[in-house]
């Protein structure tokens, strides 16, 4: 027996486990078998260095291991059955092999994954004490936050495009930089565009380049943001926002790996990774025609979902204990602290703009606080009651007794079916890139159909 890394083979099939066991033991690793998923739950997964698993198992399928263990899983599967293969992979399996399959071909599968999983025997017993969450910046320990940082590791490693879901404010962004930091093309700096902070006329034109001529105002010929993220990391945000002219050239980046110019003939070949993030629903967008469905099923690859504030229970006071040092050394302020009423409000307030909303309320206090703590007075996060108390009160009064927030929100929703944004925002005296801050902060999206009618 030899003393390299340790697989465990699940299949049914004995004949074929056998002769897996055979070839992987000539290439120099050990060997465990099991029949079945019971068999394979029983063999403490976690000890394994990589297991290897049919897709179709007597009692359960080869999928329930990936949630049974935090090893890589690698999924064997006929031809016929890619598509549940794929699924695997959305599920967090590192990769799949099709049968029937050349020798060199499975060899070369598991010495990758070894290669990209793998740990050494020494820091197995220290992986639990000397945890370090993938994501910089991103501090938590709930279930939802434990199981979001374990996928970004695996998915980080593979050239799969990744969805990232979450409520504005969650930190999407940095979940893209860590997926790019723990890939194979950290060297290269990440691309990072906002799909709705861009004019829809200048979108296309920004993320595939344009020939000098192909329209009024291209003085010169431009490299667009997908070009230039050549061997690097792709990130779109808000891709939910992205005109479905601009969808039809993004897909055929990922179904041709090539991009051409506005304005050009010529096509360029280029090797990106694409990770996107939105908080719509796509689905719903594709059902109401906004979305593109055979891009949809593109970039719904492997998905990430980062649970909203409200939902990770005490890493919220956590979270703020740790946003509070790191504003007051920012601000170099003296080290302030919550008092009991301040957390227990901090515990108990929904956060609806998120960590992005924390933030702003514990900054506001340091700058506002006159002693070393911080009550709940001075975050200003209660819910604040409805002023407008009936139907019956003249529309100018509801409006005077309104906040700001309040008054942007409804002169939005009020105008938006007969202004575009350009109109809105010059309206309220903003720009238009604050404008659609706005809107995310306050959960208002924009109505595309409207906009495209009135441009």
């Amino acid at each position: 027996m030899t003393e390299g890394p340790h697989i465990l083979v699940v299949e049914d099939e004995a004949i074929i486990r056998s002769s897996l066991r055979r070839l992987l033991e000539r290439n120099d690793y050990r060997v465990s078998e099991a029949g079945s998923v019971k068999e394979a739950i029983e063999c403490e997964l976690d000890s394994f260095d990589v297991i290897l698993s049919d897709l179709r198992l007597p009692g359960g399928a080869g999928i329930e291991l990936i949630a049974a263990t935090s090893r890589p899983v690698l999924i064997m599967t006929s031809y016929s059955s890619i598509s549940s293969a794929i699924e695997a992979m959305k599920l967090g399996a590192v990769d799949y092999i099709t049968k029937p399959f050349e020798h060199s071909q499975l060899i070369e599968s598991v010495g990758k994954v070894i290669l990209e999983h793998g740990r050494k025997p020494s820091e197995e017993a220290e992986e639990e004490d000397s945890f370090e969450p993938p994501v910089h910046g991103m501090i938590g320990s709930c279930p939802q936050m434990m199981e979001l940082f374990r996928r970004i590791r695996k998915v980080a490693l593979t050239d799969s495009t990744v969805l990232i879901n979450g409520e504005s404010g969650t930190g999407k962004e940095l979940v893209a930089r860590a997926l790019h930091k723990l890939s194979s093309r950290c060297d290269k700096e990440m691309i990072s565009v906002n799909c709705a902070a861009i004019p829809e006329n200048l979108i296309e034109s920004e993320l595939f380049g344009h020939e000098k001529g192909a329209f009024t105002g291209a003085t010169a010929t431009r490299t667009g943001l997908v070009e230039a993220a050549h061997e690097s990391t792709l990130f779109l945000d808000e891709i939910g926002e992205l005109p479905l002219e601009a969808q039809a050239r993004l897909l055929r980046v990922l179904q041709e790996n090539e991009i051409r110019k506005v304005g050009s003939v010529q096509s360029t070949k280029v090797d990106v990774r694409l990770v996107v993030a939105t908080h719509r629903d796509l689905k719903q967008l594709v059902a109401d025609g906004l979305f593109r469905e055979d891009l949809y099923y593109r970039i719904n690859v492997m998905t990430l979902l980062i649970p909203p504030l409200r939902e990770r229970g005490p890493d919220i006071v956590e979270l703020a204990h740790a946003i509070l040092l790191r504003t007051c050394k920012r601000l170099k302020s003296a080290v302030l602290a919550f008092d009991d009423e301040a957390l227990d409000t901090i515990a108990k307030y929904p956060w609806p703009g998120n960590v992005r909303e924390l933030e702003n309320a514990v900054e506001r206090a340091v700058v506002l606080a006159e002693d070393k703590v911080i009550g709940k007075d001075l975050l200003a996060i209660e819910p604040q009651p409805s002023r407008v108390t009936g139907a019956e009160e003249p529309a100018a009064a509801q409006m005077e007794d309104l906040s700001l927030e309040d008054y942007f929100q409804r002169f939005v929703v009020e105008h938006e079916d007969t202004m575009n944004e350009t109109q809105l925002a010059k309206k309220l005296g903003i720009s238009r890139k604050c404008l659609w801050e706005r809107r995310q902060r306050f959960g208002i999206p924009r109505k595309k159909k409207q906009d495209a009618q009135q441009a």
